[in-house]
């Protein structure tokens, strides 16, 4: 990591370094200094050198819903913003501006000029999902540690290429399935752990109904919006509204692959956690679903669908897409009951009733990252992995990613989760995608 910054240096509006604030302060010794307490750190405060810099890649809905879970952390400060439509990146920087006070934050409408600023240390991604992984690996090679929204990874490819860059350049990595930081799905895990319900042999897992997007034409591209950034590494296409606002571009192949991936993962993260799965995956995938009319829609990932994983030792993982947005949720099924948590309520059921009566307390509910971004923070000052690490993220996001090629391809699959291959050449072949240029990792 980077030194850790200081407040902005009016002469050149950049972060100043640990080094040069306290040189600057040696070099002034002669002169008297009267310094606030903020600045040595004291009453609470976090001194301006002991602060974590970052930059904030991709500023739309989702990066706005979880930003209030970074500014509330004392010890950071967002000295850059990028994206690729110039609406949201003048909000952002009026939003950061605001947050501290000034006019400091700096705009980024290619965000390798963000990663090329040597004063940012860390960076938080939320872009579309085809972005996640690009982003990141560029962002590890420049030397910053990383936040990622989930899915981490649109390709099984691409995840073990994160996983490896990561490595590589020492990076510390958060993968967004803030779930691991939320006291009812700890508490959950916990219970499955201790065997409160005996031998655990299936888990069951729902996201929501699919949307399907009806056919619509090709429009002109809206001023401010740079579509061939926004494309990124996916193959171009015509700008279609349908196509790509309100969020539709989640229920396209190459730009969202639908609730499984997109949603799925925080569930398939949790059944990894609770069974101590991290450094392994399920071998068996095989599922059935309901596809879009073509002749009435253009969108592609399935509508309902219901598919399974098996793990060698026969435990099976079931993730259903249907009903309401509203109905999600988790539930592990042992030999002597079950424990669920509904992902809308933050609720916990479990049989037996017992069981609940070893809840202390209930904490805050998912919608709060701050203990997941507090993760992140204490891992990047100690250097020690976070608690969705690149390997655990990249393991729960293959089983997505093989259950939507189960179901678009129509048959069962047998997966090798050591070389990480399946028993089909023709799955073989999706297992990556070539990027467009520049964006090869």
């Amino acid at each position: 990591m980077t030194s850790h910054q200081s407040k902005p240096s009016s002469q050149t509006g950049t972060w100043l370094t640990r080094r040069q604030f306290f040189k600057r302060a040696t070099t002034a010794v002669a002169a008297p200094m009267i310094l606030p307490a903020s600045v040595l750190g004291l009453n609470g405060a976090v001194a301006p050198s002991n602060r974590i810099v970052f930059g904030c890649i991709g500023v739309g809905a989702r990066a706005r819903h979880v930003m209030p879970s970074f500014l509330a952390q004392p010890d950071i400060v967002f000295a850059a913003v990028s994206d690729c439509r110039e609406d949201r990146l003048n909000s952002a920087k009026e939003i950061m501006d605001t947050h501290y006070g000034n006019k400091d934050c700096r705009r980024y409408p290619d965000f390798r000029e963000l990663l090329a600023q040597q004063d940012i240390d860390a960076v938080f991604i939320a872009t579309g999902d085809r972005w996640h992984t690009t982003a990141s690996v560029f962002a590890a090679r420049a030397g910053k540690d990383i936040y990622s929204e989930k899915p981490i990874s649109m390709t099984i490819s691409e995840g073990r290429a994160l996983v490896e860059a990561c490595r590589r350049y020492g990076t510390i990595y958060q993968a967004g399935t803030q779930r691991r930081s939320t006291g009812s799905y700890q508490f959950a895990a916990e219970m499955v752990r201790q065997g409160r319900i005996g031998r655990v042999h299936t888990v069951e897992m729902q996201v929501w109904t699919g949307p399907t997007v009806p056919h619509d034409k090709p429009a002109p591209v809206p001023a401010g919006w740079d579509y061939d950034r926004w494309l990124g590494p996916v193959q171009w296409r015509p700008f279609v509204p349908g196509r790509v606002e309100g969020g539709n571009w989640n229920y396209f192949w190459d730009t969202g692959e639908g609730p499984i991936i997109g949603m799925g993962c925080h569930y398939t993260d949790q059944m990894q956690w609770a069974l101590d799965r991290d450094h392994t995956g399920p071998v068996e995938f095989e599922g059935r679903c309901t596809l879009p009319d073509p002749a009435k829609f253009m969108s592609e990932t399935p509508v309902t669908a219901e598919v399974r994983c098996r793990y060698a030792d026969g435990i099976v993982g079931v993730m259903y897409s249907r009903r309401s947005f509203g109905e999600r949720y988790i539930r592990y099924i042992g030999d002597d009951g079950w424990i669920q948590v509904d992902d809308e309520t933050n609720a916990v059921t479990a049989e037996p009733k017992a069981i609940l009566k070893l809840r202390a307390a209930a904490g805050v509910d998912w919608v709060n990252a701050g203990d997941h971004v507090r993760n992140l923070l204490d891992s990047i000052r100690s250097r020690r992995p976070t608690i969705c690490h690149p390997d655990a993220a990249h393991r729960a996001q293959t089983i997505c990613q093989a259950m939507n090629l189960a179901l678009r391809l129509g048959r069962k699959l047998r997966w090798d989760p050591v070389q990480e291959r399946f028993d089909s050449e023709e799955a073989n072949r999706m297992l990556r995608r070539e990027p467009r240029a520049p964006w090869c990792i």
